[in-house]
């Protein structure tokens, strides 16, 4: 159920256009005693901005939550790590990743880049800085299977701009041989049903779709689960 999940996500609130500064001590605390229970079975760990982090929601109706509660009721022996922080950006992340790697993936999911966009940063420096998020991912652990969220920004930005941003997601994924969700919004951006009032975060009701996009991406990755915990679900 949703209690196993380890969350990482910012416990208080840090509006979206503000840069994180450091580690909430819960933060801090949430990771120390997450620590020696992940040897225990393969880690899947988000690792984003305010969308991962279930912005304005209670943490159960986030996305990596929603994905837990499929994995343990479907039978897979997995732990998910929410490590979504409101505010980051692609250098924030960059800065934070070693903190966040105490915590060694099997399954890592990247979902950075759209505040540098919302802020009309130079993308070729956040591109440098997501490979460089990637690189320290996969010297943790080489075997890491990698998952790229894509995001997009608003035309207002300007034709180019907008282009070269949703390029740099199929680029990272490509050099890196990661697998890319073309657009994690798809389907609930611009939907004044699926937002909350600031029309950019979801509502639990958009998490469950953005899970479900998610899922399809999540799910070639996934060891079958086994007989034993098969049957111990259907007991």
């Amino acid at each position: 159920m949703k209690n196993i999940l380890v969350s990482l996500s910012l416990f208080g609130l840090i509006w979206a256009c503000s840069p994180p500064t450091q580690q909430p001590k819960e933060v801090q605390q949430a990771v120390s005693e997450m620590l020696p229970a992940h040897k225990q079975r393969p880690v899947i760990l988000f690792f984003g901005n305010s969308i991962t982090a279930g912005y304005q929601l209670d943490m159960d109706d986030a996305f990596p939550a929603i994905i837990q509660d499929w994995l343990d009721s479907l039978g897979y022996n997995y732990q998910v790590v929410n490590a979504g922080l409101s505010g980051e950006t692609s250098a924030s992340g960059l800065a934070r990743i070693e903190w966040v790697l105490q915590t060694v993936p099997d399954i890592f999911v990247l979902e950075l880049g759209a505040n540098d966009g919302l802020r009309g940063l130079p993308l070729d420096q956040t591109l440098v800085n997501l490979k460089g998020i990637l690189q320290k991912v996969t010297a943790a652990n080489p075997n890491v299977k990698v998952i790229v969220a894509g995001m997009e920004v608003p035309p207002n930005l300007g034709a180019d701009y907008t282009a070269q941003f949703r390029g740099l997601y199929a680029a990272l994924a490509q050099e890196s041989q990661s697998s890319l969700i073309p657009f994690l919004l798809d389907g609930v951006a611009g939907n004044p049903s699926l937002n909350l009032s600031d029309g950019i975060h979801p509502t639990p009701e958009g998490h469950e779709i953005l899970a479900q996009t998610v899922w399809q991406y999540l799910y070639p990755f996934l060891a079958l689960p086994s007989v034993e915990t098969t049957n111990e679900k259907s007991e």
